[in-house]
């Protein structure tokens, strides 16, 4: 054969084999093949097996056939073919939903609480100081209501004074005026005694001192107050109940949230807020507190608020850094507008710590007054005479216990009646 011959042979093979593999190709699509392996129990003996889909297989010439008649079909093969027309969506119908429960209910801002007024709360407060009673008024009275006294009994009169925290500058004093009226007056009787010591007492706080909080606006700017003080003393509660205290002596209020710190302390703030309706502006965590304060100021300002109180964060008085920022808090507000008071939070029952640190605060920021808190925790009520002796500021405020309305206007009269018993 020639040549040409065989370049034919060669060229018919090659069509014939092309032909067989697409013919198996297109068969396989139709026929899906599944080893016998692969199937579940044969269900009966004419070689029938059932996967676990539920699918029945049929032996076909050593493997399983699915039998997929019954199947939905796909792409190609699929009933409604592809380009067919759709449905346009305005023709597919929803289930009927009810909207309204679906959308929740506006929330209602908390209700404004009831404020007891400020005026007279330490009277009704007395019992609280219960525990100071013990160390001042019942020894005091005990030693004095005696009669006549030697020295060994003025040395336990300069005890117990210790002991109760006075001091010993507020303390010589008070013995000094002790032996002087007594020397001068007959004391036949405790309450002779007790008529002495409290003129004494009310004399050594200073009754003249003002002790107001000046929380009085200016012609185009609110008064401002600036509140300090160490970690854990409760600053910010403080800031809390004096913001009801002002907003029962009618005034509107708007509370600077500085301490951003501790993540909960604005948060703290804004639940004191709601409760009495003040107006709270706070920054980002960690944003600089002086940038803060000047914020509350500005807005105070723009909504005519009759008074600004800034919380700011709780420091040791021991960290330079830290204090000098709070320096720099009250420079920045000074800016917007002057910073009426300097409230220097002070725990009662921490004693000679605080007055240390109480100092260092002073030196900073020229303190105005104090606000003593945890009095009713305390057996040293001496501690009001010894910070004003040291300090040279009234203390102003004093809180009596955990209730939003125990924060009380100091007043000298009442608290040593309350000592006396």
């Amino acid at each position: 054969m020639g040549e040409g011959l065989w370049i034919a042979l060669v060229v018919v093979a090659v069509l014939v084999v092309a032909a067989i593999v697409v013919g198996l190709m297109l068969y396989r699509r139709r026929r899906i093949t599944l080893s016998r392996s692969e199937v579940a129990t044969p269900i009966d003996r004419s070689g029938g097996y059932t996967a676990s889909s539920g699918i029945t297989f049929t032996e076909s010439s050593g493997s399983a056939a699915i039998d997929t008649t019954g199947l939905p079909a796909v792409g190609d093969d699929a009933t409604i073919p592809r380009d067919s027309v759709k449905r346009p969506i305005a023709d597919v119908l929803l289930p009927d939903l009810d909207v309204e429960a679906l959308v929740e209910p506006p929330t209602q801002a908390p209700a404004v609480e009831e404020i007891a007024p400020p005026e007279g709360r330490l009277e009704r407060l007395r019992g609280r100081l219960s525990r100071s009673q013990n160390a001042i008024g019942r020894s005091m009275l005990g030693l004095l209501g005696g009669g006549d006294l030697d020295e060994d009994s003025w040395q336990e009169v300069e005890d117990t004074l210790l002991v109760a925290d006075l001091g010993p500058t507020a303390t010589d004093s008070v013995v000094s005026a002790l032996r002087s009226r007594l020397a001068s007056t007959t004391v036949r009787t405790e309450a002779d005694a007790r008529s002495v010591l409290r003129e004494v007492l009310i004399s050594e706080l200073e009754p003249g001192l003002d002790r107001t909080v000046k929380a009085l606006p200016h012609a185009g700017s609110p008064s401002v107050l600036l509140v300090v003080g160490v970690n854990g003393t409760g600053k910010t509660t403080t800031v809390g109940k004096l913001a009801r205290v002002l907003v029962a002596d009618g005034r509107r209020v708007v509370l600077g949230a500085a301490d951003t710190f501790r993540a909960a302390a604005a948060d703290q703030l804004q639940t004191w807020a709601a409760r009495v309706g003040a107006h709270v502006i706070r920054g980002a965590e960690g944003a600089d507190p002086a940038s803060v304060a000047f914020d509350a100021v500005d807005a105070g300002i723009k909504d005519g608020a009759d008074v600004v109180v800034i919380d700011t964060a709780g420091r040791l008085h021991t960290k330079t850094g830290l204090m000098d920022e709070l320096g720099k808090v009250k420079r920045v507000v000074s800016r917007r507008a002057a910073v009426d008071e300097v409230l220097l939070v002070l725990d009662a029952t921490i004693g000679q710590n605080g007055l240390a640190q109480a100092r260092v605060f002073a030196d900073v920021v020229d303190i105005t007054g104090v606000v003593l808190t945890k009095l009713d925790g305390t057996a040293k009520g001496g501690i009001v005479f010894r910070v004003q002796q040291d300090l040279g500021v009234p203390v102003k405020l004093v809180g009596l216990g955990e209730g939003p309305d125990d924060l009380a206007p100091f007043e000298p009269g009442a608290f040593v009646d309350a000592l006396l018993g």
